[in-house]
């Protein structure tokens, strides 16, 4: 069996190259309409595509996942990661570029699937921090990808992004394929397919009228249709699922206190994240008096130290999590975002001051990344691991969706036309930062009344 150090360090490649997906078309996005020849709002696809099928797949991945094969489920996500780049690659229209992004999105599940894989062959004294650094890349590859994404843009054509990804994702399918085990361990039963069907269509519904509501307007018979439609499907869903014996995610198991006030925790914790991920960027690369008129390529190098930060957490997260349990690490976590968005409230007027903002945010969400996985898989058996992990990522992608389509909402509202152009006020971007606080806040709450477990409870399963 290979050294444990590569196993870890071939899934830390498999969750930076799946993060990275989320930043790599953000250099062209506002060239997209050129590009592609289509409409702004046709373009918007392209991001969204990503969004709604890393919502989907990711909970049914995880169940996929326990039932076939942790490391089957990787690589075959993996597969359609690089179907999707070359898909991509080789389009000239937008139809071929949203398709081959909606296949780049499905990769989103390689992360908690990893995590799972952690739990089944480590040893428990090497699980935490392994958990954490798999944790951190979800924010050190969109940190790092975005300065990379530059570049490659800078001085190649924009299809270069996509033969990028598409190498990334073959040469991450051979390292998987090599290093890390087969899992043997392994949930009987049947594959749930309506409740894979019912939780896709109601996702895609919710998903759908978050991430559209300012282009086709909040109050819309789509957006309302879309909205209520998706929770009414929801619901119905979770009605099935409770009266089958074998179904695509234990609700009874998502609703132990543990579990469900982590998974609360994990979308407030996600719309924090992504609200510094909309607003910073705008603050640093907008023209003055607005913002400081950066180039895009510098604006990611002045976010991208965050991610460095939550990389060189991830072990004193294990560390903290083996000594005093994973509980203390989100509360640690939330007050850090809390003092980043605080101190901006105070002191946005210089480059440093976003700086240092977002070097406290990748510390809020080094840490706090870190701990959901540990908080969950202390609540739930073994063999749903995979599913509940699944969840678990499904509801931070609800938090950084949510977050992208209100803050966005916030700077449009209140903008000011300037040199033709509408551009944010500083008032805007107040309000942003009182919303990544008070998100923050409610992270915290919800973390104070999760119970604290013994801090050295061994994993069920694991090897003594």
């Amino acid at each position: 069996m290979p050294r444990q150090g590569a196993i870890v360090a071939v899934l830390a490649l498999a969750g930076l190259a799946s993060s990275f997906m989320f930043t790599l078309v953000v250099p062209i996005q506002a060239k997209l309409p050129e590009l592609l020849n289509a409409s702004r709002e046709d373009t918007a696809w392209v991001v969204t595509a990503t969004l709604l099928a890393a919502a989907v797949v990711t909970p049914i991945a995880g169940r996929l996942g326990d039932m076939y094969g942790k490391r089957r489920i990787v690589l075959v996500l993996l597969g359609v990661l690089v179907l999707g780049s070359v898909v991509a690659a080789l389009s000239t229209e937008i139809i071929g570029v949203i398709v081959g992004r909606a296949l780049q999105g499905a990769v989103t599940g390689v992360v908690p699937l990893a995590i799972s894989i952690l739990r089944d062959v480590l040893h428990e004294d090497r699980v935490d921090a392994a958990i954490a650094l798999i944790s951190a890349t979800m924010g050190v590859g969109g940190a790092l990808g975005m300065p990379l994404s530059a570049l490659v843009t800078q001085y190649s054509d924009w299809h270069a992004l996509f033969w990028l990804a598409a190498g990334m994702g073959v040469a991450v399918f051979v390292l998987v394929l090599w290093i890390v085990p087969v899992s043997v361990l392994r949930t009987a039963g049947r594959f749930d397919y309506v409740g894979a069907a019912g939780l896709a269509v109601g996702l895609t519904g919710v998903l759908l009228a978050v991430s559209r509501g300012n282009e086709w307007g909040w109050t819309s018979p789509a957006v309302l249709a879309c909205g209520l439609g998706g929770l009414a499907v929801l619901l119905v869903w979770g009605w099935y699922e409770l009266r089958i014996a074998e179904p695509l995610l234990d609700l009874r198991v998502a609703a132990r206190r543990p579990v469900l006030l982590t998974n609360i925790a994990s979308l407030a914790m996600g719309f924090s994240l992504f609200a510094s991920n909309v607003a910073f960027p705008q603050l640093l690369e907008l023209p003055a008096p607005a913002g400081f008129g950066l180039s895009l390529l510098n604006a990611s190098l002045v976010i991208a130290p965050a991610g460095l930060v939550m990389m060189v957490l991830s072990p004193y997260s294990g560390r903290v999590a083996r000594t005093v349990g994973p509980r203390l690490l989100l509360i640690l976590g939330a007050i850090a975002l809390i003092t980043a968005y605080g101190f901006t409230l105070l002191f946005s007027s210089e480059v440093w001051h976003i700086l240092v903002a977002n070097l406290l945010v990748g510390v809020g969400i080094g840490f706090g990344y870190a701990s959901m996985p540990m908080l969950i898989m202390r609540s739930v058996p073994q063999n749903e691991t995979g599913a509940s992990n699944g969840l678990n990522a499904l509801f931070r992608s609800l938090g950084t969706s949510t977050a992208a389509a209100i803050i966005g909402a916030v700077l449009a509202s209140l903008s000011v036309t300037q040199g033709g152009v509408q551009v944010p006020t500083a008032a805007a971007f107040d309000v942003a930062f009182v919303l990544g606080g008070a998100a923050a806040v409610i992270a915290l709450v919800l973390a104070l009344f999760i119970p604290q477990r013994p801090a050295r409870e061994p994993h069920p399963s694991l090897p003594q």
